[in-house]
């Protein structure tokens, strides 16, 4: 799946001035190792997030790009933290879909692509300092979730895919008009190593909450973890 993404730290930002909070009260510190050290990084951790989605606007977009402004298809990068080509059976894949929902149960991808279709060009930003902008195809998130009948009220999204990745969203970002749950990529059916048979892509975060070969999609009002967010990254990442 998508490795921690660093992405680009602009000096002046909000982002880069709520990264270097833990760094600098730690400077101050004689804390070095234990579980006091632990315990401050996850509090820092933790208004981090919390910072992050208050300041977060539904309604504010990212940008859009022009198709002369794509990320050339032959440099679409792959980028995966255990396996580029999980085993899935693709002809017989379902999304299992559970909590909160009016609806649950497994939907197929003829199902799915019933939804009006979008495309955009969209810019997926890695936290190891790297971006793109692919041309993305597929369905909004908030469509689908409207179909199954999620709880409009319920906090938090979370997904579990092919290759044993997992992670999850608060359910402004999961709804927010961008969201997508993609099926295509340069107007082609999406490759295995790049999430097929349908991934996640959402601008408004770092690129590993744009979860690739997603298998079970769970609504929920406990706050879910995720591979990289349980190993210390931040669980909102927004951008």
């Amino acid at each position: 799946m998508t490795p921690p993404d660093k992405s680009q730290n602009v000096p002046g930002s909000r982002r880069s001035f709520i990264a270097v909070l833990p760094a600098l009260f730690l400077a101050g510190c004689d804390w070095t190792t234990g579980k006091r050290t632990k315990s401050a990084l996850k509090g820092f951790q933790q208004f981090n997030d919390w910072v992050q989605q208050k300041v977060f606007d539904p309604g504010k977009l990212a940008t859009e790009y022009a198709d002369e402004q794509l990320t050339p298809e032959e440099d679409f990068r792959v980028n995966g933290y255990d396996t580029d080509e999980p085993d899935m059976d693709i002809p017989n894949w379902v999304l299992m879909v559970d909590g909160l929902v009016r609806s649950p149960g497994d939907y197929s991808m003829e199902q799915i692509s019933t939804l009006p279709k979008y495309v955009k060009n969209l810019r997926h930003c890695c936290v190891e300092g790297w971006s793109m902008v692919p041309k993305w195809g597929g369905v909004l998130m908030k469509d689908f979730l409207a179909m199954v009948g999620a709880d409009p009220n319920a906090k938090y999204v979370s997904v579990e895919c092919g290759d044993d990745y997992y992670t999850a969203w608060d359910m402004a970002s999961t709804l927010h008009s961008q969201t997508l749950l993609a099926y295509e990529a340069y107007g082609k059916p999406l490759g295995l190593e790049h999430g097929a048979p349908l991934r996640v892509v959402m601008p408004v975060k770092l690129g590993y909450k744009s979860a690739k070969w997603i298998t079970r999609l769970t609504v929920t009002n406990e706050k879910p973890g995720g591979y990289w967010e349980d190993r210390g990254y931040d669980w909102f990442a927004g951008l």
